[in-house]
């Protein structure tokens, strides 16, 4: 699992990342009072969802926020779409629950995992709608992010991904009859 150092405070215009919603620009910090409480939170605005979220700074760390990832958790990354795919041999409904929890993790690596497993290349069999689903969730979160670190648009990082993903080790026949998920009706 990734560690990034969490800084004391963000700061206007700073690239973030939040668990549950990506990469988020922190708008600035203001004062609110919940419940006869005075609380310090932070505006990140998440421009591709249209959404606004406030969060208490003192809550920022225990929520998952952190900065963007460093060079070396991106090359990781990288690294990791170039590997053999992991499918366990589990019911589908299971499989898409461990690979949302894994995009919702916020952690680079792990969905960067989940974009490796699912990527299907244009000789391989289509994939169900939910597979279909997961895999552009995983797609577009880790594209926004590297694209955030490289300072580059979505596009750019969405062509550097499949670059990687072009160099992935192909499959032995072998191998992918033993990655074959069991008959599920789910998988449909």
């Amino acid at each position: 699992m990734q560690t990034a150092t969490m800084p004391t405070s963000f700061r206007p215009g700073d690239h973030i990342v939040y668990p549950a919603h990506g990469v988020g620009r922190v708008m600035g910090v203001e004062k609110q009072s919940v419940a006869g409480l005075d609380l310090d939170v932070f505006v990140i605005s998440f421009e591709q969802d249209k959404m606004t979220l406030r969060v208490p700074m003192a809550k920022a760390k225990a929520s998952g926020m952190r900065a963007l990832a460093s060079g070396d958790v991106v090359n990781q990354a990288m690294k990791t779409l170039q590997g053999r795919a992991r499918i366990k041999r589990t019911m589908w409904s299971r499989r898409a629950q461990e690979y949302e929890a894994k995009i919702n993790s916020g952690d680079l690596v792990q969905i960067a995992e989940v974009v490796r497993d699912l990527y299907r290349a244009s000789d391989q069999p289509e994939q169900s709608y939910s597979e279909r689903q997961l895999f552009e969730s995983a797609l577009d979160r880790m594209a926004r992010e590297l694209a955030a670190v490289e300072k580059t648009d979505r596009d750019a990082a969405v062509q550097r991904v499949s670059a990687s993903l072009a160099l992935k080790k192909p499959r032995t026949p072998a191998a992918a009859a033993e990655e074959a998920p069991v008959a599920d009706a789910e998988a449909a």
